[in-house]
């Protein structure tokens, strides 16, 4: 097996790659990255959960499969001259890597020992701008539940209908919802649920770019095609959170801020919250201002953000991180707060134009409730 390529591409295609090998496996080969030299370089890693392929290109002289401890290989690359790297591999599978002065000599494992990606038929696929599914990814992502009780929930649900997208995650707290017009749907409306760790993957693929990325819906996987790039997953399984029934939208109080405002109260109180000293802040929703306050042993805060509506004096408390990520990722300058009573969601909408996302945030309940 002999190939030369440019340096850039084969640290990018190893870097991608690398991210689904296995950190430890009692398969020696899921450690590494496979390499297949045919008309062009095809590099993959898979950890029996997740696998990803990438093409580039490479001026292959002699053909052959074999795969490289990943980590090595990709410090290797990462330290060699910007320049041509030659890869030479003989029977023995000895291979010998050169860029400019540089050279080193490892010892590869058979391909022969490495498991096959799974084949995902085409039952279902939708084409969507990697920028849409990318932000889509990062906005809902948050709010995925690490509570391997509910398996289900490690995922992000994917509803997809005539023409639009909906990605929504839970993890018990808070619920996170992103919706965007689609076209190109095949095979008409259908659903799924992507493992949180592959969309995270999925996410880092996918560049921000008008190009499209393709999802395709099998039996028992998933396959994400970003460019060269191919990341297959299994799906999960199980019943997800009925989340419309879950969502509150008949809610008397309605009012609107600037979302940096609310962020910055919620974040100059939380100064004296820690992991060792927990505690709500608390949220009092006056007409035209909401005030925020913090008390922990380690002292107290207090700080005031302008509103627009009035909330009648509502008091309720909130985890901190919960608000401040559904605020952090709500991609509009102003939202609008439905609430209701003190131990009723929180519902974050834009304040003007689409219902194109939906944060909810359960409240804490507050000692003096």
């Amino acid at each position: 097996m002999k190939f030369s390529c440019e340096k850039a591409l084969l640290q990018a295609a190893v870097a991608t790659a690398s991210r689904a090998a296995a950190a430890k496996s009692t398969i020696p080969a899921l450690e590494g990255i496979l390499l297949q030299a045919g008309h062009s370089l095809t590099v993959s890693g898979y950890n029996m959960q997740t696998g990803i392929r990438t093409n580039l290109d490479a001026d292959v002289t002699q053909e052959g499969a074999l795969v490289l401890p990943a980590r090595l290989f990709g410090e290797i690359i990462r330290r060699m001259p910007d320049d041509v790297i030659t890869f030479a591999a003989d029977t023995g599978m000895n291979v010998r890597l050169t860029c400019g002065d540089a050279a080193y000599n490892i010892t590869a494992l058979s391909a022969d020992d490495y498991p096959e990606l799974p084949e995902v038929e085409d039952q279902y696929s939708i084409r969507i701008q990697q920028q849409i599914l990318r932000s889509m990814i990062g906005e809902t992502s948050f709010a995925v539940s690490a509570d391997e009780a509910r398996p289900i929930h490690t995922g992000s649900l994917f509803e997809i209908g005539e023409d639009s997208l909906t990605v929504v995650s839970v993890d018990g707290f808070r619920l996170a919802l992103r919706r965007e017009p689609l076209q190109g749907v095949k095979g008409g409306s259908f659903h799924f649920v992507a493992p949180g760790a592959a969309l995270n993957e999925v996410e880092k693929i996918c560049q921000d770019t008008d190009d499209e990325a393709i999802v395709t819906l099998g039996s028992r996987h998933l396959l994400f095609e970003v460019g060269p790039t191919q990341l297959i997953c299994r799906r999960l399984e199980g019943e997800f959170l009925d989340y419309k029934s879950a969502i509150p939208r008949n809610n008397p109080i309605s009012i609107t801020a600037g979302t940096k405002s609310l962020i910055t109260s919620i974040d100059r109180v939380s100064v004296v919250i820690s992991e060792k000293q927990k505690s709500p802040v608390q949220c009092v929703f006056d007409a035209g201002s909401v005030t925020m306050t913090a008390k922990t042993v380690s002292g107290e805060a207090r700080d005031v953000c302008p509103i627009d509506g009035d909330g009648g004096g509502l008091t309720i408390g909130f985890n901190n991180r919960y608000l401040m990520d559904a605020l952090k990722y709500a991609p509009a300058d102003s939202v609008r707060l439905e609430l209701n009573t003190g131990i009723s969601p929180c519902v974050i909408l834009p304040a003007e134009g689409e219902e194109r996302f939906l944060y909810m945030v359960l409240p804490v309940r507050l000692k003096n409730s």
